[in-house]
């Protein structure tokens, strides 16, 4: 049975133990008094107090004697039988006795019906008295406290990624007062990944992991249980068990929450994608927040009574609620917060726009973390831009990755700058290869062309740089990507064609113009070659893709750039 199922449970054995008595035939009582003795007076109505799911927790923890001496009191001032007394508190201790078994405390719901935009002002309120946060971030960690009550009829369970810069942020006090006000919360300090396994699959509880930055990196089960939770319909993990290995699937669905110092160099990309990111600060001197230690003794379970409350009357309208989610968010990010959302919208009152408010503060382009694919890309894209240039060479482009000091490439690994090898393995995740390309009339080098990249800008980066009108086409090699000052090249290659090859002991300096008009060519039907450079050190150029294609009777069929 599921919080919400014995939260309606235990209010229905409320209401029952509530009803007018009645006699053996179903008469009412207080009916056949009132008709038997007209002469009697009318008694003065007592006030009756309706019991709560405390009083009967009260009872039940009273010993055998002590129950005996107050059950037939207390039962006439509760205007209900000591039968239905005497249920309620056996009912009591068998859950008790079971419930002291539990890593956490179960809460029952709140007596009365709570309004939902208050009590969800009360939970960010009270974040606030013990924590530095933004507004924003408040509303964030209410609604994620509050999901963690609505996860049997949500699909997607973001987690909460507590992240600080340094010590002393207060991430691990965040995580505590969260938990606190959480449904069924367990902390994995101190268990084995074996026990949180079963633990979620049995009981779906909030599990809260602290320090996640010392130890989760090289926990690769425990990374398994975290991403695979994210959604319902894939929150599956295969292990196998027992001395005979047998496979088993666990169930690993649930709400978490992390905390740590710079999370995302400690957890993978994926993992961050799921959560929602909390970035806290360290508080200023004139910043003061309460003390957790000095908190009143029920501030945090009635609250987690409210919160049970609030998922038992309002779970089938969380559960059929589609929110409008603002667009500027991804995809991913759209999911992390649909459930949140349903519940701000449930809220009502001035939480809908407090919550859309948060998600784009909290999860928008600006405030996201950059995978290192993503921080690669941009800066590629950077170097075309810069050098106006359509094609590059391997070791130009990573000679111009490293010339930013505070780009990753000059220390990539271990201190050395980033090698053709790992640039090749970074690029390949996108579809990008390298490939020979011809840098000018003579060279051809192991290198990208920016066409390449297209794909990948358009689809991963957030703005779209144009192309620069001054840019040369694919088929062109300007005159600054050419190194050695040759020749610059049209894009037709008809301009060059019929022309006699020469001795190579007479090959003359090209003209340095070949423009797209052929009056203007010098170089049409003349028996002069193109010499290269000297500083190249050849008199002739060869290539698997040859510059000139030898045709019939020496003459120069085709320019293949």
């Amino acid at each position: 049975m599921d919080s919400i199922e014995r939260g309606r449970a235990i209010l229905d054995q409320i209401a029952k133990a509530n009803l007018p008595k009645t006699d053996t035939a179903g008469s009412d009582v207080s009916v056949l008094n009132s008709a038997g003795d007209t002469n009697t007076a009318p008694e003065t109505q007592k006030t009756i107090v309706e019991p709560t799911g405390a009083d009967i927790e009260r009872l039940a923890l009273l010993d055998d004697l002590q129950y005996a001496l107050q059950r037939t009191e207390q039962a006439k001032a509760w205007n209900i039988s000591v039968t239905v007394l005497d249920k309620l508190v056996k009912n009591a201790r068998s859950s008790k006795k079971e419930s002291s078994q539990l890593p956490f405390k179960e809460v029952g719901p709140w007596p009365d019906p709570i309004d939902p935009a208050q009590l969800l002002d009360e939970v960010a309120g009270t974040i606030q008295r013990f924590i530095v946060l933004d507004d924003e971030q408040a509303f964030a960690a209410a609604l994620w406290i509050t999901q963690t009550w609505f996860i049997d009829v949500l699909q997607v369970a973001p987690l909460a990624l507590i992240n600080a810069p340094e010590k002393a942020c207060g991430k691990s006090q965040l995580l505590d007062v969260m938990g606190r006000m959480s449904a069924k919360p367990i902390s994995a300090a101190n268990s084995s990944t074996a026990f949180m396994f079963r633990a979620v699959e049995k009981w779906t509880p909030t599990v809260l992991i602290d320090e996640a930055d010392t130890f989760i990196k090289e926990n690769e089960e425990l990374k398994g249980l975290i991403n695979a939770g994210h959604t319902r319909a894939q929150a599956y993990v295969g292990r196998v068990v027992g001395d005979n290995h047998e496979p088993s699937m666990f169930n690993v669905w649930g709400p978490k929450a992390l905390a740590g110092i710079q999370l995302e160099k400690h957890l993978p990309d994926a993992t961050m994608s799921r959560g929602i990111i909390f970035n806290l600060r360290r508080k200023r001197p004139h910043e003061t927040v309460g003390r957790l230690r000095h908190a009143e003794l029920w501030l945090f379970s009635d609250i987690a009574a409210k919160l049970a409350r609030f998922a038992l009357d309002y779970s089938q309208q969380v559960r059929d609620a589609r929110p409008d989610i603002p667009e500027a968010l991804s995809d991913r990010d759209q999911d992390n917060w649909s459930g949140l959302l349903a519940i701000a919208d449930c809220a009502g009152g001035e939480w809908p726009d407090k919550a859309r408010a948060a998600a784009l503060k909290l999860s928008g382009a600006g405030d996201k973390p950059v995978s290192t694919g993503n921080e690669l890309l941009e800066d590629i894209r950077q170097v075309f831009a810069d050098k106006k240039i359509n094609r590059i060479s391997t070791a130009d482009l990573i000679t111009a990755l490293c010339e930013d000091e505070e780009a990753p490439w000059l220390t990539y690994y271990r201190g050395n700058p980033i090698t053709a090898r790992q640039l090749a393995r970074q690029l390949k995740a996108y579809g990008i290869e390298s490939k020979t390309i011809r840098m000018n009339a003579y060279t051809t080098q192991k290198g990208f062309e920016k066409l390449q990249f297209d794909d990948a800008f358009s689809r991963y980066l957030d703005i779209h740089l144009t192309t620069p009108q001054n840019l040369p086409s694919q088929g062109n090699i300007s005159p600054e990507a050419n190194n050695h000052g040759g020749l610059s090249v049209t894009d037709n290659p008809s301009h060059i064609r019929n022309m006699p090859l020469g001795n190579p002991s007479q090959h003359q300096t090209p003209p340095k113009n070949v423009t797209d008009n052929p009056s203007q060519n010098s170089i049409r039907n003349t028996s002069a070659t193109l010499e290269p450079p000297s500083s190249l050190g050849c008199y002739s150029v060869t290539d698997k893709t040859p510059i000139f294609g030898r045709g019939e009777e020496g003459i120069v069929s085709e320019v293949l750039l």
